[in-house]
């Protein structure tokens, strides 16, 4: 994008600061006309006969420019496996800690697996590792959702979590562990009340 007096052809059609057509002038007496506002002169469309240039402040004008990028890229993140390893018997200050890294993960819309690892007669202990995973479960539930049951593989015991607002695009619907509503009633649908017999069918 050529600006003030990079611009060097000798005649262009101006637009004003406010979207008004003001019509082919030379190319200094559109520098001037931006100079009297405080404003730039930015070449908008060089390919144009005359090329069309634009009155503007120049500077605002590549900061939102920078916006935008910067928003297209965010929309574009691609979603990223992240890990975290955690002990069935953590100390506290350690668990806090990862956790708040599970939850920076999540914000930044990536996946997480988390993997509790069980080391000689731990594994009699699967409870512990299933308590912790749970309670990370519900301590990173404003950012993040289980997805999949907790399982096994080995020694280990594995946990995946993904971003919220992945887990409400889901077509499914629902949050992991929810069951179906059940219907009100008790009856069975086909059961024959207490009491009455069948009617014979007729011949």
């Amino acid at each position: 994008m050529r600006v003030n007096q990079r611009i060097r052809i000798a005649d262009v059609r101006v637009v004003g600061a406010d979207g008004e057509l003001m019509g082919v002038m030379s190319t200094q007496q559109a520098l001037d006309l931006a100079r009297d506002r405080n404003l730039d002169l930015v070449e908008v469309s060089p390919k144009s006969k005359p090329p069309v240039c634009r009155i503007m402040d120049y500077g605002k004008y590549k900061y939102e420019l920078s916006k935008r990028a910067k928003k297209a890229k965010t929309r574009q993140h691609q979603m990223q496996m992240k890990e975290m390893r955690l002990r069935p018997k953590i100390e506290e200050h350690d668990y806090q800690f990862k956790t708040r890294k599970v939850r920076e993960f999540l914000e930044d819309r990536d996946k997480v697996r988390v993997t509790v690892m069980f080391r000689g007669r731990e594994m009699t202990h699967p409870d512990l590792g299933e308590r912790i995973l749970k309670r990370l479960v519900d301590d990173v539930a404003e950012a993040g959702v289980q997805e999949g049951p907790i399982r096994r593989e080995g020694r280990h015991m594995v946990l995946m979590l993904i971003p919220k607002s992945s887990s409400q695009a889901k077509d499914s619907g629902g949050k992991p562990g929810q069951s179906e509503q059940k219907p009100r009633s008790g009856r069975v649908e086909g059961a024959e009340s207490p009491g009455k017999s069948a009617r014979p069918s007729r011949a």
